[in-house]
């Protein structure tokens, strides 16, 4: 009787297994497509470089993706300081930059946390700014693209 049932229950298997297609997979043959090699041209050179394109205006961040962050110039030594407060879409955040151009023509650029790890809630930038009009910009990465979300002048307000 238990041997029935068995016998049974194994061909009922099989029967499902033929019928949802599974016992024989389809052969399919990929073929790559054949592209040309490139004409070069003596005394040109083929290489090609891979460049991160930078936004030239400011950008909103889609809804999904937004964070927050706070940028601010300190008084009485005129830092730039950028306070990454997370936010929404503080899972897609790859990486964080700050450009600062001071008043007297020099440029610094810093990445949060240089590249060694993703930024965190609480994580903040500070670039040794001028007395005079210093301009900011904030270059976020997010889900693989690169916004420029802040570009603006800053300087010293006193009270």
């Amino acid at each position: 009787m238990k041997h029935t049932i068995l016998v049974s229950a194994v061909f009922v298997l099989v029967i499902c297994a033929l019928a949802a297609g599974c016992s024989s997979p389809a052969k399919v043959e990929v073929t790559p497509s054949e592209t040309p090699p490139p004409a070069s041209t003596p005394g040109i050179s083929t290489a090609v470089l891979t460049v991160v394109s930078t936004p030239v205006a400011v950008e909103t961040l889609p809804s999904e993706q937004f964070v927050d962050l706070a940028l601010t110039k300190q008084r009485p030594d005129s830092t730039i300081h950028l306070l990454y407060n997370g936010g929404k879409g503080e899972i897609f955040v790859q990486n964080i930059l700050m450009k600062v151009t001071r008043s007297d023509g020099q440029v610094i650029q810093q990445y949060m946390n240089d590249g060694t790890r993703k930024p965190r809630r609480g994580d903040e930038l500070v670039i040794e700014g001028t007395r005079g009009t210093d301009q900011v910009q904030v270059f976020l990465t997010s889900a693989g693209r690169t916004y420029k979300i802040i570009d603006e002048p800053l300087w010293l307000t006193y009270l």
